[in-house]
């Protein structure tokens, strides 16, 4: 059953009223007719409407509602999203980045040195080795992870991933591809 389909069995207070009456455990006509106060015509035809939909079923005499439908819907007509690459090929080192950058930023710097040092290691490959990066311009790619810019500049430097003098930046270590 599609989403529309069960949205439009449920779009009517009457037949809401029915459904959630036997969700609620009522499971005959009179007992609905009782918890709801509506009509007996309007709970037969709510009834019949809700069961030839597929919410409702009879069981020994006895109304049943089918709750799953709902979950068993989702299931079927959900978005499916692709599951996310991982930031690294070591599963290790993709977990902690999976707990610290969401969205190409970084939620949070990690206190655990060996927990810093693998994002600050997938930070440096921002910058190009070789290349010299004026002081605003580091700011400006740091920025961009994170509020706190100054600190993941001089952890890069005090971690030797980059180094610094007058007023230049450059990449130090880190991983390189290769082509």
């Amino acid at each position: 059953m599609g989403p529309q389909t069960l949205v439009a069995l449920l779009a009517e207070r009457s037949r809401l009223s029915v459904f959630s009456a036997a969700v609620l455990g009522a499971g005959t006509a009179e007992e609905i007719v009782e918890l709801t106060g509506l009509s007996a015509r309007d709970v037969a035809l709510a009834v019949r409407r809700l069961t030839d939909g597929g919410l409702l079923s009879s069981v020994e005499g006895r109304l049943v509602a089918h709750v799953t439908a709902f979950k068993d819907t989702i299931r079927e007509y959900a978005e499916q999203t692709p599951p996310e690459e991982p930031l690294d090929p070591d599963r290790a080192r993709a977990a902690v980045l999976r707990a610290f950058v969401s969205e190409g930023r970084l939620v949070a710097i990690p206190a655990s040195r060996g927990k810093r040092l693998v994002i600050l290691e997938h930070m440096v490959t921002a910058f190009e080795p070789g290349v010299k990066y004026p002081e605003r311009e580091v700011d400006a790619v740091l920025r961009a992870w994170h509020p706190d810019y100054a600190s993941l500049r001089r952890y890069l430097i005090d971690e030797g991933l980059m180094a610094r003098g007058d007023g230049v930046y450059w990449r130090t270590g880190g991983p390189v591809e290769l082509p």
